[in-house]
């Protein structure tokens, strides 16, 4: 009896060790996995996404054009001399030379002369094109519209240590974030209580003040990242999950290494920690160093109307924020989430879940306006009738496939009747 109680009570403690031993030896992973690095040593491939590409491909010159279009109605006569637009090629970014450009898209700007003597050409707005104008100032002056606008800025300052950004980086983020191109003097008035400008503490290259923006006060119902909001509502749907993942969204021919696939995996399951939150305390080459680092970039894309940005803007907000390389790293290292599209002479980050192949998942009102402008600039004069340029890119395309083919059958013909004499 005494020998069977003993044996029992052996068992317990035994069992309580182990029990003991897995947990410590959990906790224990688990803080070295916020200190060590384990991605593995493979390359992680690069392959073209047609259907991303056409997505970012889709808005080609769409920001010179209306760069250009507000310059235009910046005048008090909404018209200007084209020797006037010239010299700003680079400040309007334009690809080519400005009457190219202008003419390109003949169903938004029109050339004209004034009827005085020796009058140089001049440029304005179409009826159409002037109609969309003013749709888009009527929507861009909704208050629900200007709210929204407030909390994303906000939430794109919250992302900072210091709630600041100097101008010259907000300026790189400004078309993607859908501020009006003149929001110092038409938007940041109406918000006082939101945003104030300051002096960031440097100078730059020139030894002149940097001027920065900055959030008046933190404001915690904002500090809620788009993962964090996913998560609630779909514990509230009645689905719980333990852990916060990024969505994976891998193009057709797309295969991950097997190593590299498991510590994807595995790194899936470390804790998610807000982009709102510091965490520059973990060591910044840590596994979970890193998941924190692309939850701030997810929760940057997110926070754009067009759910993408050059990547050179990302680089620039990393390198303030202190992220160095980590941000090139992260970018390199997921491209199930973040895919790199070298279309329209440049290099474009897009959030991969936002899209459903080259659509946007959820149009922000402000993108259906662009779009309208887009259904412009892809209209043309043919013999005087206006047509679709894409139909004509594709009639092309299927005319030099053709020609293709022909002279691929005539060359055949040819060996044919070589072999025959």
């Amino acid at each position: 009896m005494l020998m069977s109680l003993a044996s029992s009570k052996f068992l317990q403690n035994l069992t309580a060790m182990v029990r003991f031993i897995a947990t410590t030896t959990t906790v224990i992973h688990r803080h070295l996995r916020q200190h060590i690095r384990t991605f593995v040593n493979a390359r992680v491939k690069w392959v073209r996404d047609p259907y991303l590409d056409k997505a970012v491909e889709k808005e080609k010159n769409l920001k010179p054009l209306l760069s250009l279009k507000n310059l235009i109605l910046s005048h008090h006569s909404k018209s200007l001399p084209l020797r006037t637009i010239s010299p700003l090629k680079p400040q309007l970014n334009l690809p080519i030379t400005a009457l190219k450009f202008i003419q390109n898209y003949p169903f938004v700007f029109k050339t004209f002369r004034p009827p005085v003597p020796l009058s140089t050409l001049h440029v304005k707005l179409t009826p159409n094109a002037l109609s969309l104008h003013n749709d888009e100032t009527l929507f861009l002056s909704l208050s629900h519209y200007r709210k929204d606008l407030a909390h994303r800025l906000a939430k794109l300052l919250m992302l900072t240590r210091a709630k600041r950004l100097p101008f010259y980086v907000i300026e790189r983020f400004k078309f993607d974030l859908g501020l009006p191109h003149d929001y110092l003097l038409s938007f940041l008035p109406e918000y006082p209580d939101y945003f104030q400008i300051c002096q960031m503490g440097f100078k730059d290259s020139d030894g002149r003040e940097v001027f920065g923006l900055e959030l008046v006060k933190w404001r915690e119902d904002l500090a809620v990242s788009v993962m964090e909001k996913r998560v609630k509502s779909e514990v509230s749907g009645g689905r719980k999950r333990v852990h916060i993942r990024f969505s994976m969204n891998l193009p057709r021919g797309f295969d991950l290494v097997k190593k590299v696939r498991n510590w994807v995996e595995e790194w899936q399951n470390l804790p998610y920690i807000s982009p709102y939150e510091d965490a520059f305390h973990l060591a910044p080459n840590s596994d979970q160093a890193e998941k924190w680092t692309v939850g701030v970039i997810h929760e940057l894309l997110s926070l754009l109307v067009s759910k993408k940005t050059e990547r050179e803007n990302i680089y620039c907000l990393g390198d303030y924020l202190g992220f160095g390389i980590r941000f090139r790293k992260a970018l390199v290292h997921h491209p199930g989430i973040f895919y790199l599209s070298n279309k329209i002479r440049t290099h474009t980050i897009v959030l991969r879940e936002a899209f459903n192949k080259n659509i946007l998942v959820e149009k922000h009102p402000l993108m259906r306006m662009r779009y309208k402008y887009i259904s412009l600039m892809n209209r043309v004069l043919r013999r005087g009738i206006p047509i679709n340029a894409g139909a004509v890119r594709y009639r092309k395309r299927l005319a030099s496939l053709k020609g293709g083919k022909r002279k691929e059958n005539e060359k055949r013909m040819r060996q044919v009747r070589s072999v025959e004499t």
